[in-house]
């Protein structure tokens, strides 16, 4: 009988709920688990709901009322529950703690409500979510371990793959590496007894939502705060009107808020679709001045050089898929990556919509991102010609999507051990050359016998035939 877990991933900008299975027999981590459903919440993230009382955990009911379907009814008492808040709820323990408090208490009351195994609601931090991201994205490559042909599980003693990770609020980038200068950026895991040592960092505020809120803020206070803004980033002729006040509500922009903000001001946004000031615009929210340590990537924050093969996901590849599907450029080097934003930005909103009408809401905000992710990879992170197309763009790995969610479970559960009896180790692929080259070696000794023989056979039988 089969055994499930619940992950409530509680983004900025929205809520998901993922269900996962695993063979109930299996002990120790030697059970493959898969994901077995998932759930979207409709609204916005938890920390949406911040002064509204009790909104926050009616919004998981329907999600919640769905798991009790999609489980079988004997198993929902021994099915864990996790629900993990990321940089949404960070940004609203930073400047409401209170209200940050009661909708964790208020969501967990709400899952208490429910007959599952309740095992707790917490805000990751941002390191957290990171390494999470990074066991998921291993795991399920099965870069840890693997089922052998010979009925085992082995230790496949692959390299691991770093884990690119863009929500609304926070980007985080995690890869293993052992030159560390800064020991808040060090997580080390054991895991199936191997030692992982990993370089993770998160940006918060620099999740695509607060990114583009900082850009607006950003343009708003270098044209001297007036009530109409030229944005060129935006779609050339695309016009947009919204609260002013909306800029300034987050920690993130409050470095550019004016000293007196009128709360009933709005701000109308004219789109000038200019690709190099929008460059120069975006550029400004980075900086790559000041490094404290041998190397950085930017905001004087230490990075080691990038190494290996990168999984992104996340809206790094919602980005990428609308960079290839509108521009019909693969994005696939740092040069395509810049000649597609380039063709973005300079698209109207008309041409944009024809090809992507389902983004309707998204569309002028697609050509700063673009532009964001162009100069946090390759000049921030430090992707080349030779290390960006080592990047895979994923949304799912088989039918399990990928985030943090399945690292968390993995790792608060006993699902993901530190130690394993009765691992084997996997032959290098040295060792299954030599091993190839041997049976192949015998089987031609084996053939040219056979050959031989049937020869010899041949000459036996002529010899004693009589004559004609």
């Amino acid at each position: 009988r089969s055994s499930y877990g619940i992950v409530l991933d509680a983004g900025s900008s929205h809520t998901a709920l993922y269900i996962y299975k695993w063979p109930g027999d299996k002990q120790n981590g030697t059970g493959v688990v898969t994901q077995h459903s998932e759930c979207h919440v409709s609204g916005g993230g938890i920390s949406s709901y911040a002064g509204q009382q009790g909104a926050a955990g009616q919004s998981l009911e329907a999600c919640l009322d769905q798991a009790m379907k999609d489980i079988p009814k004997e198993r929902h008492q021994f099915t864990p529950v996790y629900l993990g808040a990321t940089a949404g709820m960070r940004l609203l323990d930073m400047s409401s703690p209170e209200l940050s408090a009661q909708i964790l208490q208020e969501v967990g009351l709400k899952i208490q409500s429910y007959p599952f195994s309740f095992q707790g609601a917490s805000v990751l931090s941002g390191h957290s979510e990171g390494a999470y991201g990074w066991i998921t994205v291993n795991y399920l490559l099965e870069n840890f371990i693997k089922y052998g042909f010979v009925g085992r599980w082995l230790s496949p003693g692959r390299p691991t793959v770093g884990a690119l990770d863009f929500g609304g609020a926070s980007t985080q980038i995690t890869f293993a590496t052992e030159e560390v200068e800064n020991e808040r950026d060090v997580t080390k895991l054991r895991l199936y007894d191997q030692e992982y040592s990993l370089y993770t960092h998160s940006f918060l505020c620099y999740g695509q939502d607060q990114v583009l809120k900082r850009l607006l803020a950003h343009i708003v206070k270098s044209q001297g705060y007036s009530g109409s803004v030229t944005h060129p980033c935006y779609p050339a002729g695309h016009n947009r009107t919204l609260e002013l006040n909306s800029v300034f509500d987050s920690p993130c922009t409050a470095e550019y808020k004016p000293s007196s903000p009128d709360s009933q001001a709005s701000l109308t946004i004219h789109g000038s679709g200019h690709y190099e000031q929008c460059l120069s615009n975006v550029s400004q929210i980075f900086s790559f001045e000041h490094c404290p340590y041998s190397q950085c990537s930017f905001n004087g924050v230490f990075q080691p050089n990038v190494t290996g093969s990168f999984m992104a996901f996340s809206a790094f590849y919602y980005i990428h898929a609308f960079l290839q599907r509108t521009t019909s450029i693969t994005a696939s080097t740092p040069s395509q990556l810049e000649e597609a934003s380039k063709a973005v930005c300079r698209m109207t909103f008309k041409e944009m919509l024809l090809l992507a009408p389902e983004q309707s809401s998204r569309l002028q905000d697609y050509c700063a991102i673009s532009v964001f992710v162009n100069i946090l990879m390759l000049r921030g992170y430090g992707f080349d010609e030779m290390s960006f197309p080592r990047i895979s763009f994923q949304k799912k790995a088989g039918d399990t999507s990928v985030g943090w969610a399945l690292g968390y479970m993995l790792r608060l559960s006993s699902l993901l051990p530190a130690e394993t009896e009765g691992l084997r180790k996997a032959l290098t692929p040295a060792a299954w050359g030599t091993l190839i080259f041997l049976f192949i070696l015998l089987l031609a000794a084996v053939l040219v016998l056979i050959l031989l023989q049937a020869r010899g056979g041949k000459k036996k039988k002529r010899g004693g035939e009589s004559p004609i």
